[in-house]
């Protein structure tokens, strides 16, 4: 698969993942969301979260893009300000819980996508006139000038909402998971959250890593 990042501003974490199996949030990784979940409500108010670095950051990226992140909100700090505001995080599936569990943890959008699915090569890029997806329990999504992960057959996921064509149901078993950076976020810092990822897909997922990557705004990703 060959991951290309045509906009600036923006570093892409890559975890590519086989032989996944969906299935509920196991007894740990749910005491392990909750335990993020206390923390974050008890060290932040909802005013606070828009201060935090990583939640400016990733708005700067948005307004770098020409988008407006209060218009359009990036899905870490939206997964946020419902967590912070005792709403919890959503509870989907193991591979879902996990990366939004990773999103909380470092503030930056994450999005997850069944590979099998997609018709590479995969370019992250803006939106053109006319694009259009149906998302993820919402109204079909005008992408033209949005930010957008897009394959052959066209966009499918954002840090902002993903598509249905290529979300996470019980048939998947290839996983395809992006953090989406900003630019001056370190790298060092990215791998962790790559790293948290994997873990945490082999630990309650059962998957297989077959790689990670940080990707710089030129990189690819080649199986």
């Amino acid at each position: 698969m060959i991951i290309n990042a045509r906009i600036s501003g923006v570093r892409l974490g890559v975890v590519e993942a086989t032989g996944a199996r969906i299935i509920p949030a196991a007894l740990e990784l749910a005491r392990e969301m909750d335990a993020a979940c206390d923390r974050l409500r008890r060290e932040l108010t909802v005013e606070q979260v828009g201060e935090l670095d990583a939640v400016s950051d990733v708005r700067a990226m948005f307004r770098n893009w020409g988008v407006d992140p209060a218009r359009y909100r990036p899905s870490s700090e939206a997964l946020l300000r419902r967590v912070v505001g005792g709403k919890g995080l959503y509870r989907v599936s193991n591979v879902v819980d996990i990366n939004n569990l990773g999103s909380i943890e470092t503030g930056w959008p994450y999005g997850s996508y069944d590979a099998a699915r997609l018709q590479p090569p995969v370019t992250f890029r803006l939106g053109r006139r006319g694009e259009t997806y149906e998302g993820i329990g919402k109204r079909t999504w005008h992408l033209e000038d949005r930010p957008v992960l897009a394959d052959r057959q066209g966009p499918f996921g954002s840090p902002i909402s993903d598509s249905v064509r290529t979300m996470i149901t019980e048939a998947t078993s290839e996983v395809l998971m992006v953090i989406y950076a900003p630019a001056g976020a370190a790298a060092r810092a990215i791998r962790h959250g790559l790293e948290q990822c994997a873990r945490r897909l082999e630990r309650f997922a059962g998957a297989r890593i077959e790689a990670t990557e940080v990707l710089n705004e030129s990189d690819s990703l080649r199986d």
